[in-house]
């Protein structure tokens, strides 16, 4: 066995094997891959191996689509071919209006990665697969493309190409310990001997926490039972001269494909179960949970009621085994959030069919840098100390009780919530606020008329409409009050302060105390990975704020670049502060009354200002900035005093008109100035010359990505930032949606709403540049109809910036 080497990956499953195929496919040979038993022992072995184009989005459309070409590849290979059914082709069953218009969403978002679905009507569903009864359905999706793999075989062809490449395996070789070496390199230590390595990767599979133990990280996954039959052959199907497609079903929370000359049946009982909880089994492998079907009773009813040719059918034998689950059902694919050199791929619920793209994408992420997608929906770092096994197991029964349920628009569900509030969070309660999450705080998405009114969700225009216009005519003509809780910030110090942030930023710094500068931070691609707004407090002192979900990724991209010499160090107030936006017209007058030591003034607190003000007994930290395009402020306040200072301002503002809003009005407030969302609209995908933020780049300095920022901008965009007004006042575009001219993809919107001040329905969107010009016709694909797009100004509300400068 090797003492050295580049990476070792621990675990032998698909995601191990994928990695490791993928790294030798970037040109890493020295790599190496460990299983404590044979490779495929986990999960993969029983997997049901369905292989699909679907996805929520244009990352898993994408690294699904390189699964289906790669496992094609790997079938055709006539040294090693594999049993892999391409294009049996797949139904999603819909049963209401609502399934519909996901689906017509789905469509169009993955027509913009080059995949083509379809929306069948039923008769066309009975004609495809002939076993099904057409009772109570609308019609369903359909990807020709579907179908499913050996998993075995799969992964042992993976693992053939590896070692080709030079890679080396050690099966039955479990990993007994870690150690992390000042340098940031590991050395594995294993019952044969120990591996110095640059690099590790996590690809555990359930056991991933057992890995994650001995580095002193725990990954938020946890794992599911699972069953599926496979039934006797089944007449019906021996008189087929075709295989029948794959169905899934939101209704009645099942799937079955062609196994043989019967079916293979899964279900996603009510009644679900968690598994190795309290720890797994040493000896569990290749192993199997006890067969437990009637759990899943109610389901088989319905399923049967689909699918009749079930109720003659002999049950061959039944499948019950542990699957994984994150928090929000994607997997974790990429840093492990606090450690240097450590990767992981894992969390894997639908492994076979993905693993390809999930590998593909780990390998570029840590041999260049960047993978060709921006990796966010995998990433790690997107949970934060919230996200324990205990939060994920909730999190994960909820899931799994919804397997074929996407999430409509703005659809938060209730399991494991009230995880991080404020102080402020029963206040707001209590004057009627609708609660969301992110990053695991609860923040208000808007203010209940009435107390017994709840959101009817919808990919249309819905009934929060009217309330978020009040809302927003409120901060216009009044003043508002919003909390924005969980808010990432950093204090950062030390000698040379100014050195070190301008050379990390792209942007111009405040350089003198009592300023604040939006800016940007590249990755060394020269595209955008990070925005922050930076305050400077004294000279070797500033604050740096961003994105609430940017927390573990922002420190991580900090750490990596701190001074050896230890002279820069940073503290995060994050959980220390909440930050309370006063913004309207009348904020000042609010502001002067309920702290009246401060002037207010335009002359003496000018925009993009910072400076400390008592509000009563509390000192907060004061910005004029504003995400509103109103004239506006932010209190920053210690969480122990943010009650009082809110009721301060409350009472202070009653006879000015103020109201609270919410986070359904900033979504509308920031789309008409073209404020930008980070991971929506600033994304590794495009450089800040493509993202019309030319002007927050400073080429007379050295920062980290110059040099490639520099050849992009000497070679042209690849696409452009623009925003859109859109000829349709039933239902807003979604992201991802795609962005036509004629019947040509030309583009895909990042976001999009009404814009309540400006009266029209907006998408912001990234287009080829020949389309990118002021004026142009264009359409966006919404719900099934190419809507007219004009493409305008990206500031719509206010170009010139009078009001938050009044």
């Amino acid at each position: 066995m090797k003492s050295q080497a580049r990476v070792v990956v621990i675990g032998g499953g698909i995601g191990g094997c994928s990695a490791l195929y993928h790294l030798t496919e970037e040109g890493w040979r020295d790599v190496v891959l460990v299983e404590r038993d044979e490779l495929t022992s986990g999960t993969t072995w029983h997997s049901a191996a369905q292989v699909t184009n679907f996805g929520a989005n244009q990352v898993m459309v994408g690294l699904k689509s390189h699964s289906i070409r790669l496992y094609k590849e790997l079938a055709e290979d006539p040294d090693y071919p594999i049993n892999y059914h391409h294009a049996t082709g797949g139904l999603r069953l819909a049963s209401t209006q609502d399934h519909l218009d996901g689906y017509r969403h789905f469509i169009s978002l993955a027509k913009g990665m080059g995949v083509d679905f379809e929306l069948l009507d039923p008769a066309e569903c009975r004609r495809r697969h002939p076993l099904i009864t057409t009772d109570n359905l609308l019609g369903a999706l359909w990807d020709p493309l579907d179908g499913d793999i050996d998993p075995a075989q799969l992964c042992q062809a993976l693992a053939r190409r590896a070692r080709k490449a030079g890679a080396e395996i050690y099966r039955h070789t479990p990993v007994t310990a870690l150690t992390e070496k000042p340098d940031g390199e590991w050395i594995v230590h294993t019952d044969k001997g120990d591996i110095h390595c640059e690099m590790i990767v996590n690809a555990g599979g359930y056991r991933c926490n057992e890995i994650g133990a001995m580095m002193g990280v725990e990954l938020p996954v946890a794992s599911m039972e699972h069953q599926y039959l496979l039934t006797e052959p089944i007449p019906e199907i021996a008189e087929l001269d075709f295989r029948v497609p794959l169905l899934r079903c939101p209704a009645d929370d099942f799937y079955s494909r062609q196994e043989k000359q019967g079916l293979l049946v899964g279900f996603y009982e009510q009644g679900c179960k968690t598994w190795g909880l309290d720890g797994i089994d040493p000896n569990f492998t290749n192993a199997l949970c006890p067969d437990d079907l009637d759990r899943c009773i109610d389901t088989m009813e319905g399923t049967f009621r689909r699918l009749p040719c079930l109720m003659e059918a002999g049950i061959h034998s039944v499948i019950n085994g542990p699957i994984t689950y994150t928090p929000d059902g994607l997997p974790l694919v990429g840093k492990i959030p606090g450690k240097r050199n450590a990767w992981c791929i894992t969390g894997l619920r639908a492994g076979l069919g993905e693993g390809g793209g999930h590998g593909w994408l780990l390998a570029q992420m840590m041999v260049r840098g960047e993978a060709c997608y921006d990796t966010w929906p995998l990433d790690p770092r997107r949970f934060t100390r919230h996200a324990t096994v205990d939060y994920t197991a909730l999190k994960a029964v909820e899931d799994y009780q919804n397997e074929f349920r996407f999430h409509m628009p703005h659809e938060y569900r209730p399991a494991a919530r009230e995880m991080k509030t404020t102080p402020l969070y029963p206040v707001l309660a209590g004057i009627g606020a609708a609660f969301g999450v992110v990053n695991g705080w609860e923040r208000a998405l808007y203010f209940k008329p009435a107390p017994d009114f709840e959101e009817q969700h919808s990919f249309r225009f819905n009934n929060t409409f009217d309330v978020v216009a009040q809302e927003v005519a409120v901060v216009q003509n009044a003043v508002g009050i919003m909390e924005v809780s969980g808010f990432n910030r950093y204090e950062i110090t030390g000698e040379g302060l100014d050195d070190w942030l301008d050379g990390i930023v792209c942007s111009r710094l405040p350089r003198r105390p009592g300023k604040v500068a939006l800016t940007y931070l590249l990755n060394e691609q020269g595209n955008i990975k990070a925005e922050a707004t930076i305050a400077r407090l004294a000279p070797d002192r500033a604050w740096y704020g961003a994105a609430a979900a940017a927390e573990y990724h922002d420190l991580d991209w900090l750490s990596e670049r701190l001074p050896a010499d230890g002279s820069i160090r940073f503290e995060n107030l994050t959980d220390d502060f909440s930050i309370l936006v006063l913004a309207g017209p009348r904020s000042r007058d609010v502001l002067a009354k309920a702290a009246p030591g401060c002037d207010w003034s335009r002359e003496a607190f000018p925009w993009l200002s910072v400076r400390p003000v008592a509000v009563g007994d509390a000192e907060v930290l004061a910005m004029s900035v504003s995400f509103s395009g109103e004239l506006a402020w932010e209190l920053h306040i210690p969480n122990g005093q943010l009650t009082a200072v809110f009721q301060k301002l409350w009472a202070a503002g009653q006879a000015f008109g103020i109201r609270p809003f919410g986070l359904y009005a900033t979504e509308s407030l920031r789309l008409e100035k073209g404020f930008r969302h980070w991971k929506a609209d600033l994304i590794t995908e495009y450089n800040p010359l493509e993202s019309a933020l030319d002007r927050f780049v400073r080429w007379d300095k050295d920062f980290v990505g110059k040099a490639a920022l520099e050849n992009m901008a000497a070679s042209g965009p690849r696409r452009c930032f623009v925003s859109m007004t859109l000829d349709t006042a039933s239902a807003p575009a979604q992201p991802g949606d795609s962005v036509l001219s004629g019947d040509r993809v030309v583009g895909s919107v990042t976001s999009a709403g009404w814009g309540h001040r400006v009266g029209c329905n907006l998408a912001l969107a990234f287009v080829d540049p020949p389309f990118a010009q002021d004026g142009s016709l264009l359409s966006v694909e919404v719900l099934g109809e190419a809507v007219a797009a004009r493409v305008g100004e990206i500031c719509l509300y206010d170009p010139a910036f009078s009001l938050v400068r009044a």
